[in-house]
C-alpha cells in the first residue's frame, strides 16, 4: 500500500500526461479526464496502479486493504454479495478506510469498549454489519430489510448505512465520511415513499422539522433516512439507538448542533459526531503488543487522499 512515506509530495501534470505518484518513479501515463477508467493506457507498468490527476487505483482491492488473510478475503467477498457499489481499490475510497479501521477494532476485541466510550452506555456482544451484510445471517441484515419495506423502499435500492453495529443495549448506525459531506438531497424524481406514514407515522415521533425542510432545504436527506429507519429498527427490538456521523477532524464541526435541531432526541435516541482522529486516539490509548497495532497506527500516519487541484498530496488525518 502506498502512503505518505512512499508518494511524491507533488506530481507533475501536463495537458496529455500525468506522472506516477510513487517516489522515484519516472513513468508517465496518458491523462484521464472526467470518468475514472481502469485501462492499460492509464496504468504505471512498474507499480501496477491506474492513475488520474487526483488519485489512483490498485490492480485489486486487496492492494488498498490492511487485512488480507483468507478469513478477511472471505469476509469481503461475502460483503460484496450484498454491497451495491464497491470502489475499495481506489486510493481515496471511504469504504477502504472503514474496512481497515473497523476490522481492526473487531479483530482486536475493541468494539465493545469503543462503542461504550462514545455512547456512555456499557455495551457488549457487538456484531459488526458492514454495508448491510450480517455475518450471523449470511446475507443482508433482515431487520434493515424490514425497515426498508416498512418505509416504502425497494430492497435492492434501499438505504445502506456504511456501518451498523448491534449490541446488547444499543443499535448503532455509523455513517462514515472521508472526502464526502453530509449534504445530500433527493433527486428531482424522488418521492417521499412511505417515509412520512410508515411505522404508524413514525416520522412525526422522531423529527421536529418537516420532510421538505430537512431533506431538501437543509440537504440532510441521507441522515434523515438513517435516523428514521434506525430509530424504528431499534424500538422494534427493544434497544436504544445511536446515529453517529464519522468525519475528519477539521470537517463539519457544526453537524451535531445542526441536525440536533431537526430531530427528537431522548435517552433512547442519540445523534453524535465523532472523528477518525478520535478513533486513532482510542487505539493509541488501548495499545497492545500485536503486529496489528503497528499496522493500523502506521496506516493512520501515512494514509493519503490523493492530490488536490495544485497537484499536492493530501494527508488524510490530523494526527
Amino acid at each position: 500500500m502506498y502512503g505518505y512515506d512512499s508518494l511524491k509530495p507533488q506530481i507533475i501534470l501536463s495537458e496529455n500526461e500525468v506522472e506516477c505518484p510513487v517516489k522515484d518513479c519516472s513513468n508517465k501515463v496518458q491523462r484521464q479526464r472526467k470518468v475514472f477508467r481502469k485501462e492499460p493506457q492509464f496504468k504505471c507498468p512498474t507499480h501496477n496502479i491506474y492513475i488520474s490527476p487526483s488519485t489512483f487505483e490498485y490492480e485489486t482491492e486487496y492492494g488498498n486493504l490492511l487485512w488480507t488473510d483468507e478469513l478477511d478475503k472471505k469476509y469481503l467477498e461475502e460483503i460484496k454479495t450484498v454491497k451495491r457499489e464497491s470502489r475499495i481499490a481506489r486510493e481515496n475510497s471511504e469504504d477502504a478506510v472503514s474496512f481497515n479501521v473497523f476490522r481492526y477494532l473487531q479483530n482486536n476485541n475493541l468494539l465493545d469498549l469503543f462503542l461504550s466510550n462514545i455512547s456512555k452506555v456499557k455495551v457488549a456482544n457487538s456484531e459488526l454489519i458492514l454495508w448491510s451484510y450480517s455475518e450471523k445471517e449470511k446475507g443482508t441484515f433482515s431487520l434493515l430489510n424490514a425497515a426498508r419495506t416498512e418505509f416504502g423502499e425497494a430492497i435492492n435500492r434501499g438505504s445502506e448505512p456504511d456501518i451498523i453495529i448491534q449490541t446488547d443495549k444499543v443499535l448503532f448506525f455509523i455513517e462514515a465520511k472521508v472526502l464526502a459531506f453530509n449534504e445530500t438531497k433527493p433527486s428531482a424524481a424522488e418521492n417521499t415513499k412511505k417515509y412520512l406514514t410508515g411505522g404508524n407515522n413514525w416520522f412525526d415521533k422522531v423529527f421536529r422539522n418537516n420532510y421538505s425542510s430537512i431533506a431538501i432545504e437543509q440537504e440532510k436527506y441521507e441522515l434523515l433516512r438513517f435516523w428514521l429507519l434506525g430509530s424504528w429498527m431499534a424500538q422494534k427490538i427493544g434497544l436504544r439507538f445511536s446515529l453517529v456521523s464519522l468525519v475528519l477532524g477539521h470537517r463539519e464541526l457544526e453537524i451535531e448542533e445542526t441536525f440536533d435541531k431537526m430531530i427528537v432526541e431522548d435517552e433512547e435516541k442519540q445523534f453524535d459526531r465523532i472523528t477518525w482522529e478520535d478513533i486513532y486516539q482510542f487505539i493509541i490509548t488501548n495499545k497492545n503488543d500485536s503486529k496489528d497495532f503497528i499496522t493500523i497506527t502506521d496506516y493512520y500516519k501515512n494514509k493519503c487522499l490523493g492530490y488536490n487541484s495544485n497537484q499536492s498530496l493530501i494527508k488524510a488525518f490530523s494526527i
